[in-house]
């Protein structure tokens, strides 16, 4: 996320990049992988919170700066180097752009009007995007009657949680169509990552963390043509920001970066299935927002339209 969702960890897994050997783990992937699904999944909770403190931009360059210290951190810890070679860095600068600015900011700002749990939901969409994106993107993604009824079984669930057949009365058309925007941004950027990085033959970490880095210094660049330093900073928002970078997006790259690693990716990528769920619980039960029965009904179909999309053809023998 924000994580997250299918991450470009995956995308690089699977464009060839190669990963660093880990350290043998006592944590089982099974405790890691539910830890991800709840960092991931309080994420939306948290940039509601830091919204209400300070302007989307803040939130967004603070979620970055925080989530970069961390990546560096492990970079130094595993003696890591930054990529080389400038066209590598400008494809990295538009993955940071595609994969880490342009959703943070557009996140940030769709949850000023609509709820964390909305925006969570409007998350579990990715998958759906990246299958419609890829069968024409991506030559090796055959369409199927399975994942071509997953798609549109995914949509008509994202009509659900819109409440569609209402005229959607009582919806923030601009702040969900954002949130729908951020969501298609992710697969937008993980084509780009296969197409540009396969093979690059450098390390994972390695890549993420000048992923990271380029879009702070993104980040750094807008946010003070678009904001003014705050005159007081709160701070449940700042903790609230300051968790969104270190959990959120920093650790939260090293798990699925673990995990990508130990399990492969479409194991992996299966944490995409809980986030909007612990979203949900999370906004009802601690922001005490509303929930009416369209949204989870809606949820449960859109995440059953991306599972079936993820389905690949069987290969004959």
């Amino acid at each position: 996320m924000s994580t997250v969702s299918t991450t470009a960890d995956a995308a690089l897994k699977q464009a060839g990049v190669t990963t660093s050997p880990l350290p043998r783990r006592t944590l089982d992937w099974r405790l890691r992988f539910g830890a991800l699904s709840l960092i991931w999944g309080f994420s939306f909770l948290l940039i509601k919170v830091g919204t209400h403190g300070y302007a989307p931009f803040q939130v967004t360059f603070g979620r970055l700066l925080f989530g970069t210290a961390v990546l560096a951190a492990a970079m130094a810890v595993k003696r890591e180097r930054l990529p080389r070679g400038a066209r590598t860095w400008a494809h990295l600068t538009v993955a940071a752009f595609l994969l880490n600015a342009l959703p943070f900011s557009l996140f940030a700002y769709a949850e000023l009007t609509i709820p964390s749990t909305l925006a969570g939901i409007c998350n579990a969409t990715s998958p759906l995007w990246g299958m419609a994106l890829s069968l024409v993107a991506l030559s090796e993604d055959r369409p199927t009657r399975v994942r071509v009824a997953g798609l549109g079984l995914g949509f008509l669930g994202v009509l659900t949680v819109l409440g569609a057949w209402q005229g959607f009365s009582g919806l923030d058309a601009r702040g969900t169509a954002m949130a729908l925007l951020a969501s298609l941004s992710y697969p937008i950027g993980w084509i780009y990552v296969r197409r540009t990085l396969a093979g690059t033959g450098m390390s994972h970490l390695s890549l993420t963390g000048a992923q990271l880095l380029l879009a702070t210094l993104q980040l750094a660049a807008i946010t003070p043509l678009f904001t003014s330093v705050p005159a007081h900073f709160p701070l449940l928002p700042l903790l609230a920001i300051a968790a969104l970078g270190t959990l959120g997006t920093g650790l939260a790259l090293l798990v699925q970066y673990g995990l990508v690693a130990e399990v492969g990716p479409t194991t992996a990528q299966m944490v995409t299935y809980f986030i909007p769920v612990i979203a949900t619980a999370a906004g009802v039960a601690i922001l005490g927002e509303s929930l009416t029965w369209s949204t989870p009904v809606g949820a449960v179909i859109v995440l059953a339209g991306a599972g079936l999309t993820q389905v690949r053809p069987r290969e004959h023998r």
